[in-house]
């Protein structure tokens, strides 16, 4: 309870300060226009000219691709970026966008759509090692396709109205709630990361002066938040990938995939704010909601069986009670990491990522499970961006293979690591830093575009949406 708890709060936190963040919009368009900073033809946002001021549409800068310092730094950045952000499982957009624009050169939204292709490299990757390898104390997959049928359709359903979103923001505010998004879920990541360290260190000492080895089926682990996890009896290869895929449930993920794709790419082809444009869009709804019902009516009823019968074994990896209010809870959290994620250019991480370890999933298996479901988002993010010719396939197809060995690796090394450290602590630490420096490095280059866009007089008010798409 006090999990779900704390999980609400750092939500708490993110819609009032995102509130706080877009009533400021009033004030500042208003001391724009008062001190004249505002430009009369800017002010109709309904004027096709606004195009030119939003960042989202600058001139397209595609650099070659060649043997080059800055090639060899931002592989270099690139690498780290997607091995760390697999691992904590965020995908470590908030990186990757900086290094592609400062650094290799890349208008934003180049940027943005190369940063998602890493993102799915990456997720990919990781996710084909995260199926061989056991879950840490069950008998179960450690990817949790429960919480993966629960949080996906909702965050795929967020992304899309965060991309709409994307468009009518101002600049200055994506910066702001990049600041406020990524400070919050670092912190409290932070935090976690050393309770958990504190959890591990205690029993770790128990176990020392005990002179135990430990059982996964024995009563002999510490009453703690965090139990050190032990892995189970030794499989093969072929076995544990045996066990942790789910066949059912990844096509009912793959058919989400396919319908959320045809309607977007209906959608692009369709002109803005026409009837059939707004009728695709309230499609979404009914496709995500079919999918996250069925979902949240087997949780509660299994939930609701147990609890009758005495029953304290965990349904899923969550460790919290399925009630219709914490259903209720994990649908705006869906929305709300999808939106951040449409709305900042990343794939949900950010938010999915804290959120399973705040709701009481184990390190492990909330890395596989965030990995997991952006795997989806970003690979549908890719499809869209390829069919709008968003990136150039050279610096795709290279930037890609890296994350991909990235991922890989960034996964193998560290979960090595725990083994020999028996630390799982040492994810959420990963993950808070990867967070962290996103936030660094995505609000300077925010704030230093803002300040260029005050100097030039630009527009700092909402956008009209119609004639910005």
């Amino acid at each position: 309870m006090l999990k779900a708890m704390a999980a609400k709060g750092l939500i708490l936190y993110l819609l009032t300060a995102f509130s706080l963040a877009l009533l400021s919009v009033h004030f500042v368009t208003n001391y724009s226009t008062d001190n004249g900073t505002a430009e009369p033809w800017l002010r109709s946002s309904s004027n096709s000219t606004v195009l030119l001021r939003n960042y989202g549409s600058e001139a397209k800068v595609w650099p070659e691709l060649e043997f080059s310092w800055r090639v060899v730094l931002a592989t270099v950045i690139g690498f780290l970026g997607s091995a760390c952000g697999t691992v904590g499982g965020v995908g470590g957009g908030g990186i990757f966008v900086p290094v592609l624009s400062l650094i290799i050169g890349f208008d934003t939204k180049s940027a943005a759509a190369l940063s998602k292709c890493m993102i799915m490299g990456a997720s990919a990757s990781s996710v084909w090692y995260n199926l061989r390898v056991p879950h840490p104390c069950r008998e179960v997959p450690i990817i949790d396709y429960d919480l993966a049928l629960l949080f996906q359709p909702m965050l795929m359903l967020g992304i899309t109205v965060g991309v709409a979103l994307s468009v009518v923001f101002p600049y200055w505010l994506i910066t702001v709630l990049i600041i406020i998004l990524f400070l919050g879920t670092s912190s409290r990541s932070f935090g976690k990361a050393i309770e958990m360290w504190k959890d591990e260190t205690v029993l770790k000492k128990a176990m020392d002066e005990r002179h135990i080895t430990a059982d996964p089926q024995s009563e002999l682990m510490l009453d703690t938040d965090y139990q050190l996890l032990i892995p189970q009896e030794q499989k093969t290869t072929l076995q544990i990938m045996r066990d942790n895929l789910n066949i059912k449930r990844i096509l009912v993920l793959l058919l989400v995939w396919i319908c959320f794709l045809l309607l977007q790419v209906i959608k692009n082809e369709t002109r803005a704010c026409s009837t059939l444009y707004w009728i695709l869009n309230i499609l979404q709804f009914p496709v995500a909601l079919a999918v996250f019902g069925y979902e949240c009516v087997k949780l509660y009823k299994e939930s609701k069986k147990r609890r009758m019968a005495g029953n304290p074994e965990l349904i899923c990896e969550a460790a919290i009670e399925w009630t219709a209010a914490n259903l209720a809870f994990c649908a705006l959290c869906g929305v709300v990491g999808g939106t951040v994620g449409g709305l900042l250019g990343s794939g949900g991480g950010f938010v999915l990522g804290p959120l399973l370890l705040e709701i009481g999933v184990i390190p492990q298996v909330a890395s596989a499970t965030a990995t997991f479901v952006m795997m989806f988002s970003s690979s549908l993010s890719v499809v869209e961006f390829y069919l709008l010719k968003r990136f150039p396939i050279p610096y795709a197809l290279y930037m890609m293979g890296v994350s991909i060995l990235a991922g890989f690796w960034g996964q193998y090394l560290v979960r090595n690591l725990i083994t020999i450290l028996k630390r799982a602590s040492i994810i959420v630490f990963i993950l808070s830093g990867v967070i962290f420096a996103s936030a660094v490095t995505m609000g300077i280059v925010g704030i230093q575009k803002s300040i260029d866009m005050i100097n030039k007089h630009e527009f700092m008010g909402f956008f009209d949406f119609c004639s910005s798409q």
